[in-house]
């Protein structure tokens, strides 16, 4: 699920640009989502610009807050990662649909380190541009849950703010210890989720 998420393309600006202005733009958010990749969401808005070549007050033109420019970065991730939810739906096992997307939120939640109180932020927010992404995501979740319950794979009591909290659990085990751990951690908790563990297998739901 994680391939999903790690498209290279680049957002495209909401206005017309000239095509040096153009050119501006995409080089902050490649050298953003580098930056933000291997350093973690708080990283310097001015290394960033002088990483893309541009003064900082074209950074700041394009971008003027450190939210404006996760929110460009991420806007078409979290559209893909609502349309997965989706695409899950179809399922044949509604619980290993919603523990495929369970994987795909967490991978895209640990993007960045720090991602998470910018989306978390969105959420309440309906001025924020990805709003209504977040919204779409959070009723994907929602859906995967209801369709596991409905089927008797998932237990009665669990729902999607569950499903949100350990997601978010996971994410942050990750930017702590390890990828792994965090994979991990959402395995244990998908395990819990199950209808019944009773005579389970060793093997982690959704896992090979």
């Amino acid at each position: 699920m994680r391939i999903l998420l790690m498209d290279t393309g680049t957002p495209a600006p909401r206005r017309r640009m000239r095509a040096d202005a153009r050119r501006n733009y995409e080089r902050l958010l490649t050298e953003a989502a580098t930056a933000f990749g291997e350093h973690g969401a708080d990283f310097s808005l001015e290394e960033i610009a002088r990483r893309a070549g541009v003064a900082n007050g074209t950074l700041y033109g394009h971008f003027p807050t450190r939210r404006a420019l996760l929110e460009a970065l991420m806007g078409d991730r979290m559209r893909t990662l609502a349309a997965t939810g989706e695409e899950l739906l179809a399922h044949p096992s509604p619980f290993e649909g919603l523990a495929a997307w369970a994987r795909a939120a967490m991978a895209h939640t640990t993007l960045y380190r720090g991602l998470g109180a910018t989306l978390m932020q969105a959420v309440e927010d309906e001025t924020s541009e990805l709003h209504t992404a977040c919204k779409a995501v959070l009723a994907a979740g929602e859906g995967l849950v209801a369709r596991a319950r409905a089927a008797g794979e998932a237990r009665p009591d669990v729902t999607a703010p569950d499903l949100y909290a350990l997601v978010n659990a996971a994410a942050w085990a990750g930017e702590q210890s390890s990828v792994l751990q965090a994979e991990r951690l959402l395995d244990f908790g998908l395990t819990g989720f199950r209808a019944s563990t009773a005579g389970a297998d060793d093997h982690m739901p959704g896992r090979r």
